[in-house]
């Protein structure tokens, strides 16, 4: 999987910024299925869309989830307190104001 440059990074956040996201999805290979943004700092969530647990959850970089999942740089632009849902990989995403 080819690595991104700085000229093609999209996102306004930096390459390192910690994410969270789940063993299912980086150990397991569940799919993103559900990514948040927080609404008071800005923090992404790269969930499957089940059930959340703590002893699940993992922090990683911003770019080791877009190397797991390029699609995830369509939300590049995902405004803080909205969160967008797909069906499967493949399936457009939904946006919309925060629920979860």
């Amino acid at each position: 999987m080819p690595v991104s440059t700085p000229a093609d990074w999209v996102f306004a956040e930096p390459k390192n910024v910690m994410t969270v996201t789940t063993r299912k999805i980086l150990r397991d290979g569940q799919p993103i299925l559900l990514v948040a943004r927080d609404a008071e700092d800005g923090s992404w969530q790269f969930l499957d869309g089940g059930a959340f647990s703590m002893d699940d959850a993992m922090l990683v970089t911003l770019h080791t989830i877009v190397e797991h999942d390029p699609s995830v740089c369509e939300l590049a632009d995902l405004s803080l307190g909205w969160t967008a849902r797909r069906e499967r990989t493949g399936s457009p995403w939904t946006r919309s104001r925060d629920d979860i």
